[in-house]
């Protein structure tokens, strides 16, 4: 599933072409795609055609794209997720997808002209949808790319990510302190800190030598700081690399892989020497899921960790 670093790189490949251009046109071809589209709002289509977008904006792993009638108070935005297999495709116009597009905008751009947008989706598990924007609880801008102070409704609940400028540190060290929860399952929380995910969370609990069952509660403020530290400094590797890429389902606007799986030291390396102590990395089942770590370097510990 992407990550932060790679829905940010869809993002800033997204920002320049689609701010300030019209939504001349949209086309639906699998409804499915619409499932987090609440039509009471109005149709999707309708709620599109002739506005323009302002900007691109990403928290966490959520996409929106506030439309012409947005402020801090309120107004709507075209929101997207990419699920497990989702893309966001700049086309020329008549250029045919190779993937299973779902959903097509038509833009027009006052200075880039006309092209498309293809949201294309394997597995149907990303969506669109036109959803009102709310007032941010903290009166601070709901995210990179927009200095809005609004966010769309179905993202609310959605904590700030570590490389937003407003993300709390004081307050992410007090939730772990509180959780009585193993730290990885606190670092794929959303509501907690968003952005990371089972990629990122093993690479940045290796750097900082945590095992990834290690209870939250136990890591002294020196052991939490320096792990959103290690968090930072994978995901903006990440995001410098263009995110990590295991298969063709993950592009970004152009349909270029990201290539930071070369640089991983953990994930996905069950076998093989950790990059640290040579020792054997070991994979163990986790949330239906895997954890790579090293056993020698990240030993799971009864005593508070500091």
């Amino acid at each position: 599933m992407p990550e932060l670093p790679e829905v940010e790189v869809v993002r800033a490949g997204l920002e320049r072409a689609v701010s300030g251009a019209l939504i001349s046109a949209v086309e639906v071809f699998d409804q499915r795609s619409l499932k987090r589209h609440v039509p009471a709002a109005g149709a999707f289509v309708d709620l599109l055609e002739g506005h323009r977008m302002r900007s691109a904006v990403r928290r966490g792993k959520f996409l929106w794209f506030p439309l012409d009638d947005a402020t801090d108070a309120g107004g709507r935005a075209l929101v997207t997720h990419l699920g497990m297999s989702g893309q966001v495709l700049l086309r020329t116009p008549g250029v045919e997808e190779d993937g299973l597009l779902r959903i097509r905008l038509h833009i027009e751009h006052p200075e880039h002209g006309e092209f498309w947008v293809n949201f294309v989706d394997q597995r149907i598990f990303g969506s669109m949808a036109v959803d009102a924007l709310l007032p941010t609880d903290d009166g601070r801008a709901a995210g990179r790319g927009s200095e809005l102070a609004s966010i769309p409704g179905q993202v609310s609940h959605i904590a700030r990510d570590p490389l937003d400028p407003a993300f709390s540190d004081a307050a992410f060290f007090a939730s772990l302190a509180r959780k009585n929860t193993g730290i990885k399952r606190a670092m794929l929380d959303q509501n907690l800190i968003s952005g990371i995910g089972n990629i990122y969370a093993d690479e940045s609990l290796w750097a900082a030598r945590i095992h990834y069952a290690q209870p939250s509660s136990s890591l002294s403020r020196a052991k939490a700081k320096l792990l959103l530290t290690e968090v930072r400094f994978v995901l903006e590797k990440a995001l410098a690399e263009g995110g990590t890429s295991f298969d063709a389902q993950y592009v970004n606007v152009n349909g270029a892989s990201g290539y930071f799986s070369h640089s991983l030291n953990a994930y996905g390396r069950q076998g093989q020497p950790c990059p640290r102590c040579g020792r054997l990395i070991v994979r163990e089942s986790f949330m239906n899921r895997g954890s790579h770590f090293c056993a020698h370097c990240q030993k799971l510990r009864s005593a508070p960790q500091g």
